[in-house]
C-alpha cells in the first residue's frame, strides 16, 4: 500500500515538474543552468517522498570550475532522484535520443541544453560528440553515465571511450562521482529512511594525454570509482 501511494505521489510531482519546467524553459530556453535548476526541482521533494536521505561528500565536484566532464555510475530510473541534489552551475548531460520522445521530461532535457544521442547512427552521434567536446571548451560541463546502461549489480561494467575521448581532446579535467549501491536498499514499501551517498572524487587532469592514454585513463577512473562505492558500502553497514 505504501509503495502505491508513494510511485502515485512521484507520478503526480514529475508531472508537477515537468509543467514548471516547461515553462521557465520556454521563458529562458537553452540556458546552461536550466539543468541544474531542472534536476533540483525534481530530486529534492522526490528524495523525501521515497524516504531517502542524500548525504552529499561533493566538496571536489562543486570546487571544480565549469568546464569539465562528469562520471558518475548509473543504477536505476531514480537516479535523477538522487543524483539531482549535487548537480554544479553550467552543467548538461548527454543521453540517449529515446528520452526525448518522454512526455514534459523530454522537452525538459531539450530545453536544458542537453545532448541527445542517436546512437544507432555512428555519424549524428560522433557529430554531437564534436558539437559537446566544443561545450566544454566554451566552459560548460558535461555529464556522463560511462557504463552506458542501468547497472544495479556490486561490480561497475566497463566504461565506454566517448566521455574520455571529450575530456582528452577539450583537455579538461574529468570529476568521477560515486553512488552507494542505493537500488538494493530502497525499501519503498517501508517507512525507514534510507541513507545514500553521494561522494566526488579528486579531479583528474587530462593535459597532455593523447587517445593512446585512453584505456589506462579509464581504468585509472574505474578503479578509483569501484574502490570508493566499496568504501560507501562498508559505511554504510557499519552505520
Amino acid at each position: 500500500m505504501l509503495y502505491m501511494f508513494r510511485m502515485l505521489l512521484l507520478a503526480l510531482h514529475f508531472l508537477l515538474v515537468g509543467v514548471v519546467g516547461l515553462l521557465i524553459g520556454l521563458l529562458r530556453p537553452f540556458n546552461p543552468d536550466n539543468s541544474r535548476l531542472f534536476a533540483h526541482l525534481y530530486s529534492v521533494p522526490a528524495a523525501w517522498i521515497m524516504r531517502i536521505r542524500v548525504k552529499a561528500e561533493v566538496g571536489p565536484l562543486w570546487d571544480q570550475p565549469p568546464g569539465c566532464v562528469i562520471i558518475a555510475n548509473h543504477q536505476s530510473n531514480f537516479d535523477l532522484f538522487i543524483l539531482g541534489q549535487v548537480v554544479p552551475p553550467r552543467t548538461v548531460a548527454i543521453g540517449k535520443k529515446s528520452l526525448g520522445w518522454i512526455p514534459l521530461f523530454g522537452q525538459l532535457f531539450w530545453l536544458g541544453g542537453n545532448v541527445l544521442v542517436d546512437r544507432g547512427n555512428a555519424y549524428q552521434a560522433r557529430r554531437a560528440m564534436q558539437a559537446t567536446t566544443r561545450t566544454l571548451r566554451s566552459g560548460t560541463s558535461i555529464w556522463i553515465f560511462p557504463e552506458g546502461t542501468r547497472n544495479p549489480g556490486e561490480q561497475l561494467l566497463g566504461f565506454k571511450k566517448g566521455a574520455f575521448h571529450m575530456a582528452v581532446e577539450a583537455g579538461v579535467p574529468i570529476v568521477p562521482v560515486c553512488v552507494s549501491r542505493y537500488s538494493q536498499r530502497l525499501g519503498l514499501n517501508r517507512w525507514r529512511k534510507r541513507t545514500v551517498i553521494v561522494r566526488s572524487l579528486a579531479p583528474i587532469a587530462t593535459t597532455g594525454l593523447t587517445q593512446q592514454d585512453l584505456p589506462a585513463l579509464i581504468e585509472q577512473c574505474r578503479t578509483q570509482m569501484q574502490h570508493c562505492i566499496d568504501h560507501m558500502e562498508a559505511e554504510l553497514d557499519e552505520a
